[in-house]
C-alpha cells in the first residue's frame, strides 16, 4: 500500500510535507505508511486517497493492498438497483435533444445516445460502429468522422490532450494504451490557443458546415464505480445557423 500511495502522491506533484499538510497527517506518520513502518486504518487509506483525488477503482486497489475489503461497489447499469441513475441519464440525453448527445464510461466506450447522435455518426465505417464503440477512435480515425471534421488538426489536439490528462490522473493502461494508438494516426496536431472561448467542433454536414461546443456532466457525488465513471458529453450548437439546422 506504501508504494500505491507513493505513486499517487508523485503522480500529483506533491511532496510528503505537501501532502501531510493538507491531510493533517504528520509527515513522520505519513513517511512511515509509505516505507510499509506503520500499517493505517481503513479511514486513513481513504481520507489520504481523498486529499489525493485518486478515482474509486483505484481506492479499492489501495483499501486492497492495505489488507481491507473494497468499500466501492460496482454494479451493472442494467442492476435493478442502478434505476435511479438511468433514468437520470435517459432524462439528460432526451433534455437535449435535438442536440447531440452521448454517454460513455472511462474508456470511453460508448454506453448510450439520443437520437441526434447520428448526426455526428453519418458516414463511418460499420465496424467502427460496432459495440463495443470507442467513440474517441470513432471520432479521430480516418474511416470515421475525421474527414469530415474542418478543424481536425485542433480538435484532435484537444482531445489527446484530454485523453493524456485523463490516463495521468487515473493511471489506468487501457486509456495508455487508447493514447498511443490515436497518437499514431493521420491528423496532425494544432496547439495554438483557440481565438474564442473554446475549441469548436467544425463538421461538414451535406453541403454546409456545422459548428459544436461540447459539455461534459458527471455524477459528482457517486461512490459506485459505473456511476462514477460515466460522463455525458453534449454538442450544443456554437452558432444560430447550426442551431437552426438542428430544430429543423
Amino acid at each position: 500500500m506504501g508504494e500505491l500511495l507513493r505513486d499517487w502522491r508523485r503522480r500529483r506533484r506533491l511532496s510528503q510535507l505537501d501532502l501531510s499538510n493538507e491531510a493533517g497527517v504528520s509527515a513522520r506518520h505519513l513517511s512511515f505508511v509509505e516505507t510499509g513502518r506503520a500499517r493505517p486504518s481503513r479511514e486513513m487509506v481513504l481520507h489520504l486517497a481523498e486529499q489525493l483525488e485518486v478515482p474509486l477503482r483505484e481506492r479499492n486497489e489501495l483499501l486492497l493492498a492495505a489488507g481491507y475489503a473494497p468499500v466501492y461497489g460496482r454494479r451493472r447499469l442494467e442492476d435493478p438497483g442502478m434505476a435511479a441513475v438511468r433514468t437520470a441519464v435517459d432524462l439528460v440525453l432526451a433534455a437535449y435533444e435535438p442536440y447531440p448527445a452521448v454517454v460513455v464510461d472511462r474508456g470511453w466506450h460508448l454506453v448510450a445516445g439520443n437520437r441526434s447522435t447520428a448526426l455526428l455518426t453519418a458516414g463511418a465505417a460499420p465496424d467502427l460502429l460496432e459495440p463495443p464503440v470507442n467513440v474517441l477512435r470513432l471520432g479521430l480515425h480516418p474511416r470515421g468522422l475525421a474527414p469530415r471534421i474542418l478543424n481536425l488538426p485542433q480538435w484532435r489536439a484537444c482531445l489527446l490532450t484530454r485523453l493524456a490528462r485523463e490516463a495521468h490522473l487515473t493511471a489506468d493502461p487501457g486509456l495508455t494504451a487508447l493514447l498511443r494508438e490515436l497518437a499514431a494516426l493521420p491528423g496532425g496536431a494544432d496547439r495554438r490557443p483557440p481565438d474564442g472561448i473554446a475549441v469548436p467542433l467544425r463538421l461538414r454536414h451535406g453541403d454546409g458546415v456545422l459548428s459544436f461546443l461540447s459539455t461534459v456532466t458527471t455524477f459528482g457525488t457517486a461512490v459506485d464505480l459505473t456511476a462514477a465513471e460515466l460522463s455525458i458529453e453534449a454538442f450544443l450548437p456554437a452558432d444560430a445557423a447550426t442551431a437552426a439546422v438542428l430544430r429543423s
